[in-house]
Parts: C-alpha cells; sequence; structure tokens
C-alpha cells in the first residue's frame, strides 16, 4: 500500500518532513503533493495524478485544507482510505468556507490578511507562532516560514463534489489545542464521516507537533484497509 501525503492551505511538501522519514523507518513508501493552493480543483485532479502514478493502492492523508483535498481526490478507484490529520471534512456541495462559517471563531484569523486579489497573507512573526504553533520546534517553524506560500481564496470557496468518505473508511487525528480549526468543528466533522477519532493535545500543527501519532494513525489505517 502506497500512501500519499497532502499539505494544508499555503504549504508544500515540507509540511511532512518531520513525518516522512518515520514512514521511511517503517518501510511504508510514501508521495508528498507539492500544490501551489489556488484551486481546490486543481488540487483534487492533481492528486488523482499522484494515485494513477502509484504503483499500489493508495491511502491518502490530508492536513487542515488537504482534507478537502483528499475528500475529492478519494473518490478514485484506487484510494482505499483517507486519513484526516486537524482537517477540513466537507460534504458534497460544501465549500471550507462555509464550514468556517458554521463553527466558533477560531483564533487564527487574528493572525492573516487578505490581499488586494483576495489570497490569504499569513503573518509568520513569533508572536503568531507562540499563538498558533507553539510546539512546533524552532527549526521547523523557520524552514515552514521560508516554504509558504499565499494560498488564493478559491481553495476556501470552491465546492466538494461527492464525498470519498461516503463509501471508504476513515480515520481522524484530531488537535484538542488547536486554533486553526476549532475541535468543535473537527469533532462535528469527524462523526459526520463515520471516522475513527484519535485525539492528540497539540496545535494546528500536528505532523511537525506529534509526527509519531500521525504515523501510528497511518500504521493503523494500513493494517485496517489490508485486511
Amino acid at each position: 500500500m502506497h500512501v500519499v501525503l497532502v499539505h494544508g492551505s499555503g504549504g508544500s511538501a515540507g509540511s511532512w518532513s518531520s513525518v516522512v522519514p518515520l514512514l521511511q523507518e517503517a518501510g511504508i513508501s510514501s508521495t508528498t503533493f507539492d500544490g501551489p493552493s489556488q484551486s481546490l480543483h486543481d488540487d483534487v485532479a492533481t492528486v488523482r495524478h499522484l494515485v494513477d502514478a502509484a504503483d499500489d493502492d493508495v491511502l491518502l492523508v490530508g492536513h487542515s485544507y488537504g482534507g478537502a483535498v483528499i475528500t475529492g481526490a478519494g473518490t478514485h478507484p484506487r484510494v482505499r482510505g483517507l486519513v484526516y490529520v486537524a482537517a477540513w471534512v466537507p460534504d458534497e456541495g460544501e465549500s471550507v468556507t462555509q464550514l468556517v462559517g458554521e463553527f466558533p471563531e477560531a483564533e487564527v484569523g487574528r493572525w492573516f490578511t487578505r490581499g488586494e486579489d483576495g489570497s490569504w497573507i499569513p503573518d509568520d512573526s513569533p508572536a503568531a507562532r507562540e499563538a498558533l504553533s507553539w510546539d512546533v520546534p524552532d527549526e521547523v517553524w523557520e524552514r515552514k516560514v521560508q516554504d509558504r506560500r499565499t494560498s488564493a481564496n478559491a481553495i476556501f470557496t470552491e465546492r466538494s463534489g461527492v464525498p470519498a468518505w461516503r463509501d471508504r473508511p476513515s480515520w481522524y487525528l484530531l488537535a484538542t489545542s488547536d486554533k486553526h480549526i476549532h475541535p468543535e468543528g473537527q469533532t462535528y466533522m469527524a462523526t459526520r464521516a463515520g471516522a475513527e477519532i484519535v485525539t492528540v493535545p497539540t496545535s494546528h500543527a500536528v505532523p511537525h507537533a506529534a509526527p509519531e501519532a500521525v504515523v501510528r494513525t497511518i500504521t493503523e489505517a494500513l493494517s485496517a484497509v489490508a485486511s
């Protein structure tokens, strides 16, 4: 079984830099999506191409906005399961923006500004890091800031298609101290999708704050879908 890792908005392949070495140690093959975060529909298409290119059936793993991507891409016939990591899980016809409005306001909104083209520009100051990603190691935070990309508003407003979680098993790693996606919202989305929920007491940056928990959940999912 092959694993495809999908980063969140403004992220890059480096979003999984703490997870990939642990997967390699466990003998789990993986591919890391590296997209521009300009269009949900385009990102879904790109991940489906990665599934086509894999030499085995696939488990999709999505963090944050990446959850919306794997929800759409996961309908590919070679996808066996889905792992959501503090992620958005839309239903058919829903957008991330719509889901945001349904839950208590998260603190992350204080640390973003809007560009003239509607893009979302993050504040990468030490204060933002302390507020939102306090449990990310210093060296990881510095790399993360260097790799940061500006996300187009379309990734949040484009509506999701038929969700893969309707007929594929899913797991949800829920960050109980998340200040990007309110834990209440995570619980609602995970429960609606029928996901097996695993909690971690971390910030939103679960792949860096608790990479062992991410790999453990992936391993459990691989074992379940293989059987």
